[in-house]
């Protein structure tokens, strides 16, 4: 086990379902989708904490086995603390190139609260 494998942990993909209400509208619910691991981990730039002095949004990197591939504004739960967080990039655009020993994507990522 590698010491990124011991980071990871399990997360959960959550899937907005909306349906009618009946009368003219519609209502939204999230439900769990796929599964999967993930490393994520707050990032403790300067930049990034003075920008959150100043209500920025806290701010996070997520490393994913390559090939599960989040995409912008994709949403997930992590299992240990029920944290939810909302993608604010592309894995694609971070992966490790296929000559490379280590097999991940990155992505940032930041906590968010579900809308009800």
């Amino acid at each position: 086990m590698t010491l990124l494998d011991s980071m990871m942990e399990p997360c959960v993909m959550l899937d907005k379902v909306t349906a009618s209400d009946g009368v003219f509208g519609f209502t939204s619910a999230w439900r769990d989708g796929a599964r999967f691991m993930a490393a994520v981990i707050k990032n403790s730039e300067t930049q990034v904490l003075l920008a959150e002095k100043h209500g920025v949004t806290e701010l996070f990197s997520v490393v994913t086995e390559k090939g599960f591939r989040l995409g912008f504004h994709d949403v997930f739960r992590r299992e240990s603390d029920g944290e939810v967080f909302r993608v604010t990039g592309n894995t694609k655009d971070s992966e490790a190139p296929d000559a490379s020993t280590v097999k991940i994507g990155k992505v940032t990522a930041e906590r968010w609260v579900l809308p009800s």
